[in-house]
């Protein structure tokens, strides 16, 4: 399985960091019927096709996800979106 790997420094105070992802998860859980759970402070989701991580630590955030074989072909555009997020929420 193809998997994505992304690790983005921020200067959040961790609280807010999380705050963020939490607000990230919800519109994913709208639009993609992801479902996520909190372990920490690290974030699991997954729905057919996808499953991951998103840890927040004190100066980074590291995004970790496994794709299915339907996902696959689009691993660049699915890169490429969390890359864009990352940089609206985090930079």
């Amino acid at each position: 399985m193809p998997s994505i790997d992304i690790q983005r420094p921020h200067n959040l105070p961790l609280p807010e960091a999380r705050a963020v992802v939490d607000k990230v998860a919800a519109r994913m859980h709208e639009k993609f019927d992801i479902a996520g759970r909190w372990e920490g402070d690290v974030l699991h989701f997954s729905r057919p096709g996808v499953n991951g991580q998103i840890a927040v630590g004190s100066d980074a955030i590291r995004v970790h996800a496994e794709l299915g074989l339907l996902l696959s072909p689009l691993k660049g555009m699915v890169e490429q979106e969390i890359r864009r997020k990352l940089d609206e929420h985090f930079a």
